[in-house]
């Protein structure tokens, strides 16, 4: 598989597209809650949520490399990588289920 398929099957297909759009958009609508909130209460989770179980999973990895003290650039990079994988899974998912053929071209 080269860098093009990759590219191709995480962020140009319209489910991964979607998928990433509400993953960005959840994550613009917790930055702006945690700026502008005096009690942001749990509205964190929901990007973590969003892209489980892989996001669980970077939190793991995250946590042992960083301890308790993991700056908030690492779980941020760790959330981007889990957000990447799934998007990816998805449009691998979505590429099987279509048979490798994509809408519009010539059978």
């Amino acid at each position: 598989m080269n860098a093009r398929k990759v590219l191709r099957l995480t962020v140009t297909n319209p489910a991964s597209a979607i998928y990433l759009g509400l993953v960005g958009a959840t994550v613009v609508f917790t930055a702006g809650v945690v700026l502008f909130s005096s009690d942001p209460g749990f509205v964190g989770v929901w990007p973590f949520f969003l892209t489980a179980p892989t996001s669980l999973i970077m939190a793991g990895i995250v946590g042992a490399v960083g301890g308790l003290d993991a700056p908030i650039w690492l779980l941020a990079l760790g959330l981007t990588v889990s957000a990447l994988l799934q998007s990816l899974a998805l449009g691998a998912t979505l590429e099987a289920l279509r048979g490798g053929r994509r809408l519009g071209r010539a059978a």
